[in-house]
């Protein structure tokens, strides 16, 4: 196995010669064998990080002392913590294992970035991969879920991919390597331990070369899946546009495709949806509904679905504006500058008489009832109307912030309309500057 794993790093993961690599080790057979094998063939210089989960007690003290001895006995930097991961289970109200896995890969990246570190290699191998494959099928996973563990995410390598359990375990056993056992890898208590003990070995059963022939399928689903991206690719050249920080989505053209909700989830997936049936629905709704994410949110506007990051800033925010200011930095950026002359101006400048302001002024967001006389138009005009004119979405609508006389009354609706009652006259003595930065 030695020989083969050293061609498959020259092969595969050339980049990985020469570098500093942080290999993750739990003390079980897996990641003992994987801190082995680099160590054997000497590609590059191996440090090894452990965490201290606290979920079996002294068991758990017993496989930090053992990986402390293995680092020692072959001369590797070892990096230890430990964490309360039960406590933080509940305090996150999630499972133990999802938040052991999140810990874990955060302390990781911290480790990289503090040691001049390059990449993390952790011990997944071609039978994790296979039970990854059923758990995504038991819950109903996308084609992303069926392509299997990457072999690189990012920093993330893992190199034992193409090696079963069974062949990992005749190294050991051949050369004589020690590991820890895990008691509760024999426990059908976990949903991956159900598959593991229970399902895998059928499969095994009907075609012992299932390993090969699953490797060979996710091959094949991985080529499918690079047809796919190409195919969303051009969907979303010809559908989406960027308008700001926000993404717009024309709906008609989806509406064409063939199958528009399959590529509405392609486009989308990335955003944390998870009520897929609400987002679908939305091609067909009126305007104003709306589907949110955890950080996501989808609007239904006219011919548009408007993709927006939740922002976590009250909108009914208020912010004053003393006599004396010359910049604020929230909730944009705005200065306020004297000056003799009025030079030419666009959406983002404004001029007004100064001797016309009563402060504080304020900075707001739109209310019921607010009216504004544009300039260059006659008469005045609801706000609400003059979004609509104007055809702001209601994005647009909600981005948008008033600068407003101590009064109430509106100078300016920022990077759009100056309100003409504070526009600079012949009379105007006193001219000041005001422009979004």
């Amino acid at each position: 196995m030695q020989k083969k794993f050293k061609e498959h790093i020259n092969t595969h993961f050339p980049f990985l010669k020469d570098k500093n690599l942080l290999v993750a080790v739990s003390g079980g057979l897996d990641s003992i064998v994987l801190a082995h094998l680099l160590n054997s063939i000497k590609i590059a210089t191996i440090s090894l990080a452990h965490c201290n989960f606290k979920l079996r007690g002294k068991d758990s003290d017993l496989d930090e002392e053992f990986v402390k001895t293995f680092a020692e006995k072959n001369r590797n930097l070892i990096f230890t913590t430990s964490f309360e991961t039960s406590k933080e289970a509940v305090k996150q109200k999630t499972s133990t294992q999802i938040v052991a896995r999140t810990l874990r890969y955060q302390w990781f990246q911290k480790l990289l970035t503090s040691n001049n570190l390059d990449y993390i290699l952790t011990a997944h191998h071609a039978d994790d991969n296979l039970e990854t494959f059923l758990i995504n099928l038991t819950r109903g996973s996308g084609l992303e879920g069926f392509t299997g563990i990457p072999a690189i995410n990012g920093n993330i390598i893992r190199t034992l991919l193409p090696f079963s359990r069974t062949e990992i375990l005749n190294f050991a056993e051949t050369h004589k390597i020690n590991w820890r056992e895990d008691t509760s890898n024999a426990s059908t208590k976990y949903v991956r331990n159900k598959i593991r003990h229970k399902i895998i070995p059928v499969l095994k059963e009907i075609n012992p070369s299932v390993l090969t022939t699953f490797a060979n399928s996710i091959n094949h689903l991985k080529e499918v899946e690079e047809i796919v991206h190409d195919k969303i690719a051009d969907i979303a050249k010809a559908s989406v546009s960027k308008e700001n920080e926000n993404l717009k989505i024309d709906i008609q053209k989806i509406k064409e495709l063939a199958n528009s909700k399959a590529y509405l989830y392609q486009l989308l997936k990335e955003y944390h949806f998870t009520q897929w049936h609400d987002v679908y629905d939305l091609l067909n709704a009126q305007s104003g509904k709306q589907v949110f994410s955890k950080t996501h949110r989808l609007l239904k506007d006219r011919k548009y679905l408007l993709l927006s990051k939740i922002e976590n800033k009250p909108t009914t925010e208020t912010i004053a504006i003393k006599a004396k200011q010359t910049v604020i930095t929230q909730p944009l950026n705005l200065s306020f500058q004297e000056v003799k002359e009025i030079r030419a101006h666009d959406k983002q400048t404004i001029y007004v008489d100064k001797d016309l302001l009563k402060y504080p002024l304020f900075l707001r967001k739109k209310q019921i009832g607010d009216y504004i006389y544009p300039l260059g138009l006659q008469g005045k005009k609801k706000l609400s109307k003059y979004f609509k004119d104007k055809k702001f979405s209601l994005i647009d609508k909600e981005n948008t912030w008033l600068l407003c006389n101590a009064d109430n009354a509106i100078i300016w609706a920022i990077g759009h309309r100056q309100d003409r009652r504070f526009m600079v006259k012949t009379s105007t003595k006193s001219y000041l500057k005001i422009t979004k930065l």
